[in-house]
């Protein structure tokens, strides 16, 4: 494709300043609309083929950008890092923890908010939604090293203190891998839904099952027991 060019130059003078050179644009020709509609199409083609894929990374480059926004008080925000032998979790410290870490088979006590990568970080569950008959927030409660919980979750807490609160973004494999692991959204429709999305037969064939089932969790490690 080739654009033509060309410009008419005129000059203008004034007493008290120095010459000026104006230069006025012709008319540009403008390609011929076979192209422009080629051009138009491929690249919606490329949209369409690529959206589906970056989705999940850009709902978790969203959650890091907020966060840094709204650290920008003054405190030092690290950069995600990957816990060692974890199969791929990656987590963020937003606040280190002063108290214990935890040991296996300990009873441990964890805040957290749930989030699901594909669909657009929707929060499927929050601990700090189920309340007690004072209406106080109720933690989860599990054994670590029970396996009644997903990988992701057990491999972000095992290094945590009480007391800190940690972003994880945990890939499908460490994630859900059948509907009876918790924590499992008490809602039916949530819960529903959450798995209907993690487990789409149709979506999983057409190779999205990289993205699928990526979760993100804030986890808070409110108390341990040994």
């Amino acid at each position: 494709m080739v654009i033509q060019c060309s410009s008419s130059v005129q000059t203008l003078y004034h007493p008290n300043h120095q010459t000026i050179h104006l230069v006025t644009p012709k008319k540009i020709r403008s390609p011929p609309l076979n192209h422009v509609t080629a051009a138009t199409s491929s690249l919606s083609a490329s949209k369409t083929t690529t959206r589906r894929a970056s989705l999940a990374s850009f709902t978790i480059l969203g959650f890091s950008l907020s966060f840094s926004c709204s650290t920008s008080s003054g405190s030092t925000v690290n950069d995600f890092f990957e816990l060692p032998n974890s199969g791929g979790v990656k987590v963020l410290d937003l606040r280190i923890g002063t108290g214990q870490v935890p040991c296996h088979g300990d009873q441990v006590a964890i805040h957290y908010y749930g989030r699901l990568a594909a669909k657009q970080g929707w929060r499927f569950d929050s601990t700090y939604d189920h309340k007690d008959e004072t209406g106080e927030p109720l933690p989860f409660v599990f054994i670590l090293g029970s396996g009644k919980v997903i990988s992701g979750i057990e491999a972000a807490v095992r290094s945590m203190k009480v007391g800190g609160l940690r972003r994880a973004i945990i890939p499908p494999s460490q994630g859900y891998q059948n509907t009876s692991q918790e924590p499992i959204p008490p809602n039916f429709f949530d819960r529903q839904r959450l798995f209907t999305t993690i487990f789409n037969p149709t979506r999983l064939a057409n190779g999205e099952g990289s993205t699928l089932g990526i979760l993100i969790f804030d986890i808070e490690l409110v108390s341990l027991k040994h």
